[in-house]
């Protein structure tokens, strides 16, 4: 599983960074052909490591890449 989050992490960062560094939880799950939970799981192993950002947005979230 720990292989799979880290693959998925990837992903997330690969689509940010394609995608204008920026974007809301929800088209990053439309994005990714990925379960949801396993989106999530790599975003709290992303946000842990500080390479994204999160923020609320309304009922949604905003990803912001840092590097």
């Amino acid at each position: 599983m720990i292989t799979e989050l880290g693959i998925v992490a990837g992903d997330i960062w690969h689509f940010l960074d394609e995608h204008g560094k920026t974007a809301a939880l929800a088209d990053l799950v439309a994005g990714l052909d990925k379960p949801r939970d396993t989106i999530l799981m790599s975003l709290g192993w992303l946000a842990r490591e500080g390479h994204v950002k999160l923020e609320k947005e309304g009922q949604d979230y905003r990803i912001e890449l840092r590097k």
